[in-house]
């Protein structure tokens, strides 16, 4: 590869701003400014004074920090009479699960698993669907996934699904199975992985619910190849590909398209079915006046700013009215509305204690061991 393809994509790896494995592709409309470009608030801050204490992926709620021109949380304070005190912003689903634990937030914008350890902990509360316009305009079934018991828990916002990647100058392709096998693969660093590489290995039918000897197997396939790269960071997955160091990851269109961009030929392996996974919007247990924390759930499900997010992270909006102007090339990507090509992806849950199933915590164990 010459030096100016090098640096382009190391240009480009630059710019990738993280959400739950998203990654920026396009520039943002310049939406309002606000007083605050970098909102910070006491610890005793509450929701009662008009406040709210917001903790999310960075890219999820942007405030002008990353670029002047994509301020949304400006615009959100401005329209609502509601201020942000607090906006904490993570890149990996693992920093989240430890940021939550150290204060009480407003509202968190959580993935599959730790919703659900959200919800089993009591950290969140039931929201009221009718409080929050625009709620029947979400997917029905990221709807039903943040329901619980009758109960609706979260208030769906952005989606993605893996991919395994290649760079076809080097590889041909192959199967799921060669992927696993290549010593040139990066996988994403998350327990969650093991699903896909259960799915891999055929060692079950429904990859979140794995028993202990299923497990075992998935573990087997995947600790055969110890020299593999297990990324959190996305700039080191574009690297990878730009210096000829990977052949396979495992990624989402958006990479996919970032590198293709770029000039690579990379292509997606086929495969029968993908893991994908939802991230929603969830209210605090203790919020003592939920005011601002529903203006906020209303101001995000809304398609404008499902919009501006899909087009910022590199994701599809779970509201497919946003699938317009600048989110519209991330809503034909993901395949946002189209069924066939949703029933292909199996979203991903907490790995359940349901009988025989082994739980996260065993999965979490087991990942540790192999990816240290």
């Amino acid at each position: 590869m010459d030096r100016r393809r090098t640096y382009a994509l190391a240009i480009a790896a630059s710019a990738l701003v993280v959400g739950m494995g998203a990654a920026r592709p396009t520039p943002a409309p310049s939406p309002p400014p606000s007083p605050s470009a970098s909102p910070t608030a006491s610890p005793t801050a509450t929701q009662s004074d008009g406040t709210l204490q917001i903790l999310t992926y960075r890219g999820y709620a942007e405030y002008g920090g990353t670029s002047p021109k994509v301020n949304w949380t400006g615009a959100f304070e401005k329209e609502t009479g509601c201020r942000i005190a607090k906006l904490d912003t993570v890149q990996t689903s693992e920093e989240m699960a430890e940021k939550v634990t150290q204060r009480p937030y407003d509202v968190i914008s959580a993935g599959p698993v730790l919703a659900a350890g959200l919800i089993a902990d009591k950290q969140v509360q039931a929201i009221d669907p009718a409080k929050v316009a625009g709620y029947d305009d979400i997917d029905e079934r990221f709807r039903d996934m943040s329901t619980v018991s009758g109960k609706v828990y979260g208030v769906p916002y952005l989606w993605g699904y893996h991919e395994f990647i290649y760079d076809s100058g080097r590889v041909e392709g192959g199967d799921l199975r060669q992927v696993f096998a290549s010593e040139r693969v990066a996988l994403r660093d998350t327990p969650l992985t093991i699903a896909d590489a259960a799915m891999a290995a055929g060692s079950a039918d429904e990859p979140y619910e794995l028993t202990e000897k299923q497990l075992d197997e998935t573990m087997a396939m995947l600790e055969r190849n110890k020299d593999r790269v297990y990324w959190r960071n996305p700039i080191d997955l574009v690297k990878g590909f730009a210096t000829g160091s990977l052949d396979y990851a495992q990624a989402t269109p958006y990479y996919r398209m970032l590198l293709q961009k770029a000039g690579k030929p990379i292509k997606a392996v086929r495969t029968r079915e993908t893991t994908g996974w939802v991230d929603s919007w969830m209210l605090g247990a203790n919020v003592p006046d939920t005011t601002c924390a529903y203006r906020w759930l209303n101001w995000v499900t809304a398609p404008d700013a499902q919009r501006d997010a899909a087009a910022w992270v590199g994701l599809a909006p779970a509201n497919d009215k946003a699938c317009k102007g600048r989110a519209r090339q991330m809503c034909e990507a993901y395949g946002a509305g189209e069924d066939k090509k949703l029933d292909h992806v199996v979203f991903a849950v907490r790995p359940p204690a349901c009988g025989e199933c082994t739980d996260y915590d065993a999965w979490t164990e087991r990942w540790r061991e192999l990816a240290e």
